[in-house]
């Protein structure tokens, strides 16, 4: 790290003056530059340790002496360039932020899938009364005089059913706290996570993706856009999967090849999918995935909330803090991971 006595931070595009006076009081008497200009934030980051914003080749060849970059998004997959990942400075983004938010969301995605919620609000603009399946997914099971009782063939009881998450970092972890706090089995797999310690899930390697698409009748993608999860979900991950099993993506879009979803939930070889991110966005009008009954589509609004703001603040004001005291960040990267 460069000597504390010469820290400079940058920032472009500049943001409002607010924020501004919020992370220069973190900073102290280190100098944050707003730079209204790519000219002006060429000039100043000759000299500069710390920058926060959009940095691009040009802008990192200008630096001499920069060894933070924050990035102001927790996704890295239009951020990382090769110039950046071989820099010797540290990345941090902004991960752990949304993960209790989104993890709302997937779990009202299951609970739509289960209760055939989607199906009950497109029936409602018609008017119709009208249980999932009619009468034939009433079993009607006579146990004496007078007694009788129904089972339902329709519906989903979440605790006989399994939820496998792929990604159990920030946002897979809360999403596995849910799901078993709903009663459901938890299942997960992640590249280093190995344990969810208060519920006691132990998360298996990548390589058992294929036992976790066998067992779980929803599969909740929560993983990052990486190297190593681009196109990770094709038609051999499909046939994998249970014939009544929903995949939810939360993810990013381009874990999921397009085309071989489509393929599969027309063939029957998932029972549904809801879908917060695809691999074109938006989706086009005339795309079949719009007409099925059987998929939910929010558009990519997962991570929405009135709180995610003042959290961004609150995290980058720390780092910058850090940086300002010679400390590493709170949410360093491996660059060439992405993540």
């Amino acid at each position: 790290m460069a000597n504390e006595h010469k820290r400079k931070i940058v920032l472009f595009p500049p943001i409002d003056e607010e924020r501004l006076r919020v992370l220069q009081a973190a900073a102290g008497d280190v100098p944050v530059i707003n730079c209204e200009s790519v000219e002006e934030t060429h000039s100043e980051i000759a000299d500069a340790t710390g920058f926060y914003g959009k940095i691009t080749p040009s802008l990192l060849e200008a630096s001499k002496q920069l060894d933070w970059v924050q990035a102001p998004t927790a996704s890295l997959e239009h951020y990382v360039f090769p110039e950046l990942i071989e820099h010797p400075c540290q990345l941090s983004n902004m991960r752990g932020i949304f993960g209790d938010v989104i993890a709302d969301h997937v779990m009202g995605l299951v609970l739509m899938a289960a209760r055939n919620l989607h199906t009950y609000v497109r029936q409602q603009a018609n008017g119709e009364w009208l249980p999932v399946g009619g009468q034939s997914t009433h079993t009607t099971l006579f146990d004496g005089p007078g007694q009788e009782t129904e089972i339902d063939h329709a519906h989903t009881h979440l605790s006989d059913c399994t939820l496998g998450v792929v990604g159990v970092g920030g946002i897979g972890s809360e999403i596995c706290r849910r799901a078993k706090a709903f009663g459901l089995n938890v299942l997960g797999v992640d590249p280093i996570c190995r344990s969810v310690d208060e519920i006691g899930l132990e998360v298996w390697p990548t390589e058992r993706l294929g036992e976790l698409l066998a067992e779980s009748d929803f599969v909740v993608i929560a993983a990052p856009h990486t190297p190593a999860t681009e196109g990770l979900f094709g038609p051999e991950q499909f046939k994998r999967m249970k014939s009544s099993a929903w995949l939810i993506n939360v993810g990013r879009g381009v874990i999921v090849q397009l085309e071989a979803l489509t393929n599969a939930l027309e063939e029957g070889q998932i029972a549904g999918a809801a879908l917060d991110v695809l691999e074109q966005e938006p989706l086009p009008k005339n795309h079949p995935l719009w007409s099925m009954p059987n998929v939910i589509i929010t558009p990519h609004i997962a991570a929405a909330s009135p709180r995610v703001p003042e959290r961004h603040l609150e995290q980058l004001t720390e780092n910058v803090r850090r940086h300002c005291a010679g400390e590493p960040p709170l949410t360093l990267v491996d660059k060439s991971s992405w993540f």
